[in-house]
């Protein structure tokens, strides 16, 4: 009875191990982050394992012990962005759904290509159209590959069938996104099956607004200029003073299959 009573002595009370585990938790916390200052170290809310999940386009926690998600970014000891690797990851497996030879081209087969998510409804998408035309002037043309988005707004399915109908789309694309509002609007067949295989491309995507591009492999949601900008900035040269930019070459046909 008192050997008893000596081990459990020895056993430390459950207040003294947490606050153990907490103080050497800190102390590995400063070891591998020694390039950051902490003011203060205490236990968190969450609790038990954490799992990754995603929803829309990015990723999250989930602590199912006790209940939390975690809208939050995860670092490496080496500072590497694991949350940043997983959301690359995923997206390029989305991304790998889109056949090029599926989409409405518009802009000359040499130009650094650009993937975009459009709906002729969207005031956004517009203005990122008169964006595209301003830089076109400029000399900095892109070959964009148009997908569109027809879930959004209530006439943008009859809009995209009318543009892929017209005699040359180029020229039906640009009249609607100016602001022209044809009646009636064209049909057809193959027009009617792209904007139906372009909605469950959205879906596969995952692309929940407009307009989306897709730059390099990296998703760019809404009409981000500064991102454009640098994007063009690094793929295209501007035509010299004097010289008058090269004039595009006619678009592609879309291919419905």
């Amino acid at each position: 009875m008192l050997a008893m009573s000596g081990a459990m002595a020895q056993t430390p009370e459950p207040s003294a191990t947490i606050a153990g585990a907490a103080a050497q938790a800190e102390r590995q916390l400063h070891q591998s982050f020694t390039n950051l200052a902490f003011e203060d170290f205490g236990p968190a809310p969450v609790k038990g394992p954490i799992y990754q999940a995603s929803a829309g386009n990015r990723i999250l926690y989930y602590a199912p012990e006790s209940g939390h998600i975690l809208f939050a970014t995860v670092y490496d000891t080496n500072g590497v962005n694991v949350t940043a690797l997983a959301e690359g990851a995923r997206v390029q497996k989305r991304l790998s759904a889109i056949d090029p030879a599926r989409a409405l081209v518009l802009g000359p087969p040499d130009a650094p290509t650009i993937i975009e998510f459009t709906d002729p409804d969207c005031p956004y998408c517009r203005a990122l159209d008169r964006f595209w035309a301003s830089k076109q002037a400029e000399g900095k043309q892109v070959r964009r590959l148009i997908y569109f988005v027809s879930g959004i707004h209530p006439e943008a399915a009859a809009k995209a069938e009318h543009i892929l109908c017209s005699p040359d789309p180029a020229a039906g694309f640009k009249a609607l996104y100016s602001g022209a509002a044809p009646s009636p609007l064209a049909t057809c067949a193959k027009g009617h099956a792209k904007v139906a295989d372009d909605a469950a491309l959205v879906v596969k995507v995952g692309i929940t607004g407009t307009p989306t591009l897709i730059l390099d492999g990296k998703l760019v949601s809404g009409f981000q200029q500064g991102e454009l900008e640098a994007f063009l900035a690094g793929h295209v040269k501007a035509a010299p003073k004097g010289e008058p930019a090269k004039p595009p070459a006619l678009p592609a046909k879309p291919d419905t299959g």
